[in-house]
């Protein structure tokens, strides 16, 4: 898992600055709108890591993860907005990005993500298993993994996949229909992900009530619904929703634009991730191997 930090956190750097570099240069505007952003960024940053060294819960960015993006987008349409207002297709981006960010956030939090107390609550239970790693599993190997990692690395990824709006402000192109067909597939990704989300939160129910009744559930892991499909249709649908947030960029520009860093680093996390779960889901389940072989991953399966 270091080592896949390690490369995570080059990529981070060096695709952006490589697009960048290869793109059409900023304007004097957008340089000050990202200046300021990537300010806010850190300070979330440097709170995550202060919480999670002071409690030991290193889920903070966690908490964050449905907030931030949302928070970027809307200070980038009002921050960016001329003598004639928020530019509407800035406007629209932040209303689908909040979209998203509420209906996540409740999921999130009904997991017991949130509390009172809010530097406590849920910690992700992957991170036990990660902390399990050579190098990891010293103080100074975990601080480290934390400062660089989860705290800078998912923070910075938070602010790139928002970036696109970005990208949107000062463009001469004027709302229209395929702006329309990508909100509508914005949000048809958001019902897609809240219905995988949904069944994942019934079966556990059941699963939970079964056990208290001191029956055998038929399985330990959800393999009905769309998750007959794929084995991770709620981050097929994350992933998507990305894609389709910075394709609002290509309509505005007229090109493919470095703000796909964004999505794209997204992809290689969940990437990551999936590998992470389902390696824990086979030493779980005997079973899972064969659910593995016969489902897709992410797309799911049509037929």
């Amino acid at each position: 898992m270091g080592k896949t930090a390690v490369l995570l956190i080059a990529t981070l750097i060096l695709i952006p600055l490589l697009a960048l570099k290869f793109d059409h240069p900023l304007s004097a505007e957008q340089w000050q709108l990202l200046h300021s952003v990537g300010v806010i960024m850190l300070c979330f940053a440097a709170a995550c890591f202060v919480l999670g060294e002071l409690t030991g819960n290193v889920s903070q960015v966690d908490k964050l993860w449905s907030i931030t993006p949302v928070v970027y987008a809307w200070y980038l349409a009002i921050a960016g907005a001329g003598a004639e207002g928020i530019d509407p297709r800035m406007l629209l981006m932040a209303v689908l990005a909040t979209v998203w960010g509420v209906r996540l956030t409740y999921n999130f939090s009904r997991h017991g993500g949130y509390s009172w107390k809010f530097w406590t609550g849920h910690e992700d239970y992957r991170w036990a298993h990660v902390r399990q790693n050579p190098g990891l599993n010293t103080r100074l190997g975990w601080t480290l993994f934390n400062l660089f990692f989860i705290c800078l690395y998912q923070n910075a990824l938070l602010l790139l996949i928002a970036l696109p709006s970005l990208m949107v402000h000062g463009a001469m192109r004027p709302l229209g229909v395929p702006d329309l067909l990508l909100a509508l597939a914005f949000l048809g990704l958001v019902v897609f992900e809240m219905v995988a989300d949904q069944q994942q939160w019934n079966f556990q129910a059941e699963k939970r009530q079964r056990a208290a009744r001191g029956e055998v559930p038929p399985s330990g892991f959800i393999k009905t619904g769309l998750w007959a499909r794929s084995r991770h249709p709620n981050y097929f649908a994350e992933q998507s929703i990305w894609v389709v947030f910075f394709l609002f960029s290509v309509v505005a520009t007229g090109r493919f634009n470095w703000s796909i860093a964004g999505c794209a680093l997204l992809i290689l996390l969940f990437q990551g991730s999936a590998n992470l779960g389902e390696r824990i889901s086979r030493s779980k389940y005997p079973d899972y191997a064969d659910y593995q072989r016969r489902v897709p991953r992410f797309v799911p399966r049509i037929f």
